[in-house]
């Protein structure tokens, strides 16, 4: 005798597990490009790099000051007129490269490697991959320049102690000064994080990069007096220079419309990387 039994049916009254919704939110954009930044070696290389160029040359500079003051030695022409405060911030310049170099990796990589269509797909509005990106990138700049600047005036100023160009934390404009540099820093970051995006190439974006902050104005210094004591103040190095300048030369700006002047060109790099991302396919 056979048992005849019919298939057993789902119950229509179990009800469906839902699928948990995943909301992309301004947050959790930020989320993750902090851990995007984190999780590459070069990041800690470069910022690494970035501290050691600030601090190291700072402090050289520093004692190499204190020591042709000690000896009796004829001070070089560039230390003339120089104070606690500028042989301080005199691995700048170099600290700016290593710094803006990190911010193009920190976008152009992802086009050179093609995570940026992941990305993209995760977030297809786009714009906020950009404002996140040169927003984290920005702000970790700014604090590892802060803790740079602020270190290595310390350790300079108490090597200066008792030579002419001896200055205190509380001396008159050294925090100013000290802030405006680590704001200018953390802005050639965010410029470098833009110049990637627009450029989509790390070649591209660093000689984009090096070539606005050191070698135009090599070349604008070639032309006439008027025509460039007219144009030099509003070059992007120089008036992030005027930022962070104890004393202001006759041909440049003062801090407050070095800043603005600064701020225009690093939110003319971002607009212009903003409009390409928008208008073209990654």
């Amino acid at each position: 005798m056979s048992v005849l039994t019919s298939p057993r049916t789902p119950s229509s009254s179990t009800p469906a597990v839902p699928r948990p919704e995943y909301k992309v939110t301004g947050r959790r954009v930020l989320r993750s490009e902090w851990s995007k930044l984190w999780s590459l070696r070069s990041t800690w290389i470069t910022l690494g790099l970035g501290l050691l160029f600030l601090v190291a040359f700072g402090i050289i500079a520093a004692m190499r000051y204190k020591s042709s003051v000690t000896s009796g030695r004829q001070l070089d022409p560039d230390f003339a007129d120089a104070t606690a405060l500028s042989l301080s911030l005199f691995g700048v310049s170099l600290a700016q490269l290593a710094l803006g170099v990190l911010g193009v990796l920190v976008t152009a990589g992802e086009y050179s490697t093609g995570m940026i269509r992941s990305t993209l797909a995760a977030v297809p509005r786009r714009l906020p991959v950009l404002w996140s990106k040169t927003a984290v990138f920005g702000v970790v700049a700014l604090v590892i320049a802060a803790v740079g600047v602020f270190v290595t005036f310390l350790i300079g100023s108490g090597i200066l102690t008792g030579t002419p160009a001896a200055l205190t934390i509380s001396s008159s404009g050294v925090v100013r000064s000290l802030l405006g540099a680590a704001l200018y820093l953390g802005m050639v970051g965010v410029i470098g994080a833009a110049l990637g995006s627009l450029l989509r190439s790390v070649a591209g974006g660093i000689s984009v990069l090096v070539a606005s902050l050191m070698l135009v104005p090599g070349l604008i210094s070639l032309l006439p007096a008027s025509w460039h004591n007219a144009i030099q103040p509003y070059l992007p190095s120089v008036a992030g220079e005027s930022m962070f300048a104890l004393h202001q030369g006759a041909h440049t700006l003062s801090a407050g419309p070095g800043f603005l002047v600064f701020a225009a060109w690093t939110a003319l790099a971002v607009g212009a990387a903003a409009w390409r991302l928008v208008r073209s396919d990654a």
